[in-house]
């Protein structure tokens, strides 16, 4: 079948651990990848975001990125591309009228908003995944959410109209029913993982030495809501351990950065600035052997939509110590795979990192029972399934709705 890709902001094509590109551009370029390579002809419709960028990039496996003018060609923060979403639905319009897609599949809300202007005038079906939303982002943020104030209401009226919701976990499928949006509306299609990537084999990536008997690792993004203040006040309460952050600018890039600033002074404020330590962004070709070399994983977020770093830590056979919040709940099997913890209690992630840690054999037998999850649930092959079900079904549902109608 002939399938849409939008994702406005996240590029399959960018580099990772900007503060906008995270866990949707691997969603994207993934699953992207999957359905092409069997046989679906796949484009990606993402914003210009530089002025030499070319009109259209090819992919592994034989999908294409077109690059949408929307705006200036420049980087711009996600939360300041709404007023250009009608331009690119308009230029969605005008590549769909000279070649219709048999099915969208929007990524993010401003995609919605942007396919809808596009494929509502030439009937196409919408499928819309939203990977975070706004309701959820502004009751844990409150007045620092910088989202646009519409984003809400566009979000609910996305939700109502499209043809079918593609939730990435259960959590969600609750809150899009507080929005109003029928749970028959909505199929859970988790993210995934590249488990032949992130394995438990070792290879020859490169690691930091280890300065402490105990290693913790937190991954990610670095921005406030992804939670390392937690990891680093649990941390003055779990001894002989070093913790490792990974994520944000190149290392040489981390004392400009405003979060690296807080989290470099909260760790000297707490007493452990020397067991702490920022490696900014790390080559994704050494993931897999940094996540190996850590004890145990935390992931302490006050909220998380889905959170990739808990299926790429079980993929390498590594524990993972989560917050109960979102996604983790459907990930991370508690007391099988690793631990959840009650999110904002850095006593409770103590707690429960020293227990892990006091437990070798505990350790192992939550990572391999990590990997054996990834392997039945997470793969992206797995992910491809759910997807193209998700479409066969919009396409049998709209199919239907014309006769009717």
């Amino acid at each position: 079948m002939r399938i849409a890709m939008v994702s406005e902001h996240a590029s399959p094509l960018a580099a990772l651990g900007g503060v906008d590109a995270g866990g949707q551009n691997v969603y994207v370029a993934r699953l992207t990848e999957e359905l092409a390579k069997r046989g679906h002809d796949v484009t990606v419709y993402t914003r210009r975001d530089a002025q030499d960028l070319p009109d259209r990039v090819g992919l592994p496996g034989g999908a294409v990125v077109e690059h949408v003018p929307a705006g200036p060609p420049r980087a711009v923060p996600k939360d300041e591309l709404f007023p250009h979403m009608p331009a690119f639905g308009a230029h969605l319009a005008r590549a769909w009228a000279r070649e219709r897609p048999d099915v969208v599949h929007a990524h993010f809300w401003m995609s919605g908003m942007a396919s809808q202007i596009g494929a509502r005038p030439l009937g196409i079906p919408l499928v819309q995944t939203f990977h975070a939303l706004g309701t959820v982002k502004r009751r844990h943020q409150g007045m620092r959410d910088t989202s646009p104030y519409e984003r809400i209401g566009i979000e609910r009226q996305i939700g109502r109209s499209c043809e079918r919701v593609l939730a990435t976990c259960t959590d969600e499928v609750v809150e899009l029913g507080d929005m109003g949006v029928p749970p028959r509306q909505v199929s859970v299609v988790p993210c995934g993982v590249d488990a032949e990537h992130f394995s438990p084999t070792a290879d020859t990536g490169r690691t930091p030495d280890r300065k402490q008997r105990h290693r913790l690792l937190a991954c990610g993004r670095l921005v406030p809501r992804k939670g390392y203040d937690q990891a680093i006040r649990a941390l003055a309460d779990i001894p002989d351990t070093e913790l490792l952050i990974a994520g944000g600018p190149p290392a040489g890039g981390l004392d400009a950065d405003p979060e690296a600033q807080r989290l470099t002074a909260l760790a000297h404020r707490t007493g452990v600035a020397d067991r702490v330590r920022l490696l900014g962004a790390v080559d994704p070709e050494d993931m897999p052997a940094l996540l190996r070399s850590t004890d145990l994983v935390l992931c302490t977020p006050v909220y998380e939509p889905f959170g990739i770093v808990p299926l790429e830590a079980m993929a390498c056979g590594v524990p993972v110590l989560a917050t109960d919040v979102g996604g983790h709940r459907d990930s991370v099997a508690d007391g099988t795979t690793g631990r959840l913890v009650t999110p904002q209690d850095p006593g409770a992630i103590a707690d429960a990192a020293r227990e892990l840690l006091a437990d070798e054999r505990l350790r192992r037998q939550y990572g391999r029972n990590g990997r054996e999850r990834v392997l039945r649930h997470y793969t992206w092959a797995r992910v491809a399934d759910g997807a193209e079900q998700v479409y066969r079904l919009t396409l049998a549902d709209h199919a239907l709705s014309k006769e009717v109608a």
